[in-house]
């Protein structure tokens, strides 16, 4: 630890949701704060690498939206963001035989799928199915409408194949039969632009300006000194003694703690929750991290020597015809189905970048790298008309094989909803029956600020996107799940605001 005072605060996960922890956690006035990190570097499933001209962000890329959104407030003020503009709804739709679909009829299409979107939200409400089966009868029962009629039956159906798969990237599902309809809606869309980027710098940049260190001209900022990396959490003993908690590292090392703050993914809750906690969690908690589902989104960067086309293109989509998908199913290929488009980025002049979703994204981090690019390499030569050259760097995200992660990020499955837990049981601390400490975080039970009675210590506390009721899935959530719990040891010991705005309550 780094001071000889005040409660012994232990943070495992040095990610967006740790580091904002920590952060508010000194703002507050606590000085023994220790964040443990078993990746090689800070920043979680925030990762910008230098690649091609400038950066690339292997996951977290855009803020998403302005209103109520933590991250555009504090990154706003410093003119940071700007808008990535219409990428993702002006790209061109390419059937398997270089076909591209026309304007007039693509444009058709995406504006039967994104009416769809206004609706949802009162519809929904009543809905006790998937979205998937939500969206695929929306879908069709528009293009039974007269005015549709003439839009070619295939050609829908093979947007309508690819347009999943974009959702499935966003809800980071296999399938969107296995989205809560109900569930989806526990998700608020902060207004605004919902793809704001870093410009030049990437989201790297948030995390220097959160720990100051632009102001103080270090890697760690305000955090320096306080950041132990390549540091495993093995296990944690949370009831075993009356001096706290005692955390376990696979360097043998063993950490004394007041309050252990997890802001771990739920993907290595599900993993490791048995092995990971002594004695086991309560039936409460394991249900939330079984009950809530977490999954696997991927990126493919490919740089080229030099831009092969137009100024004016911002990317496209792969619809495969029938026939053509066939010829790759059942063979070595058969993972490229899931590559659903590949688009232009900000800043990088030469680079198509690509997305990748569910057991295929997952199966492509286990294949050699000349394989992935001969198979994106494929793809380019299949639906694009021009002569494509061979690229110069390549570069792809594995979060799912990375066991310090083991996906991307949660959402609200059926067997959430039918298990019947949710974000705020995952947040629940785990507590113990002590004496009200002091203002100044001594224990007594003599301080005037409390009644004389026993209280609920906290000793174990969650954070992180997957424990946000609303903005899960997101880094702003990440943010204010990791204030969350700041405040709340703020609150247990009495601390003063220090003037700093408090996180939105979510519990």
């Amino acid at each position: 630890m780094t001071s000889s005072t005040g409660p012994r605060i232990v943070v495992i996960g040095a990610g967006v949701s740790g580091i904002s922890c920590a952060v508010r956690l000194l703002d507050y006035g606590f000085q023994n704060v220790l964040l443990l990190e078993a990746e090689p570097r800070i920043g979680g499933r925030v990762h910008t690498i230098p690649f091609g001209e400038n950066v690339i962000d292997l996951g977290a890329q855009w803020c998403h939206g302005e209103k109520d959104n933590i991250i555009f407030e504090l990154a706003n003020k410093h003119n940071l963001l700007e808008s990535t503009g219409d990428v993702y709804e002006n790209y061109q739709c390419i059937r398997s035989n270089r076909e591209v679909v026309p304007e007039s009829v693509s444009q058709r299409l995406k504006d039967i799928v994104n009416d769809s979107l206004v609706t949802r939200q009162m519809e929904l409400r009543n809905c006790n199915g998937s979205l998937g089966s939500y969206l695929t009868n929306k879908f069709y029962e528009a293009l039974r409408r007269p005015e549709n009629s003439d839009i070619d039956m295939a050609i829908a159906k093979e947007f309508f194949e690819n347009y999943q798969k974009f959702e499935n990237s966003v809800e980071a599902s296999d399938s969107l039969d296995e989205v809560s309809g109900r569930g989806y809606l526990e998700y608020w869309e902060c207004e605004g632009d919902i793809l704001l980027n870093w410009k030049d710098k990437g989201f790297i940049e948030f995390l220097r300006l959160i720990t100051k260190a632009r102001e103080l001209d270090n890697e760690l900022g305000v955090l320096e000194k306080r950041v132990l990396l390549g540091k495993r959490v093995t296990q944690i003993h949370w009831r075993r003694n009356d001096y706290g908690v005692d955390v376990k590292c696979d360097d043998g090392e063993e950490i004394i703690a007041d309050h252990v703050i997890l802001t771990a993914s739920l993907g290595v809750l599900k993993e490791q929750q048995i092995t990971l906690f002594e004695p086991k969690l309560p039936v409460e908690k394991q249900r939330a991290i079984d009950g809530l589902a977490f999954g696997t989104v991927n990126k493919i960067f490919v740089e080229f020597p030099e831009k092969f086309w137009p100024d004016d293109w911002t990317g496209f989509t792969m619809l495969w015809r029938e026939e053509d998908i066939n010829e790759i199913r059942g063979t070595s290929r058969a993972w490229l189905e899931d590559v659903f488009g590949f688009y232009c980025v900000s800043y990088q002049p030469k680079i198509l970048s690509g997305w990748i979703i569910g057991a295929n994204g997952r199966h492509m981090e286990t294949l050699p790298e000349d394989e992935v690019l001969d198979g994106c390499m494929y793809l380019f030569r299949k639906f694009l008309q021009w002569d494509i050259p061979n690229p110069c760097s390549f570069r792809t995200s594995a979060w799912y094989t990375n066991a310090n992660f083991r996906g991307s990020y949660s959402f609200r499955s059926m067997n959430t909803e039918e298990i019947g837990t949710s974000a705020r049981e995952l947040a629940q601390p785990l507590t113990v029956v002590t004496s009200p400490p002091l203002s100044n975080g001594g224990e007594s039970n003599a301080n005037p600020l409390y009644p004389q009675t026993r209280c609920d210590k906290p000793i174990v506390q969650f954070a992180g996107e997957a424990t946000s009721d609303h903005y899960y899935s997101t880094v702003h959530g990440a943010v204010e799940a990791g204030w969350r719990e700041a405040k709340r040891l703020a609150d247990f010991y009495g601390m003063p605001r220090h003037g700093r705005k408090e996180p939105r309550a979510q519990l």
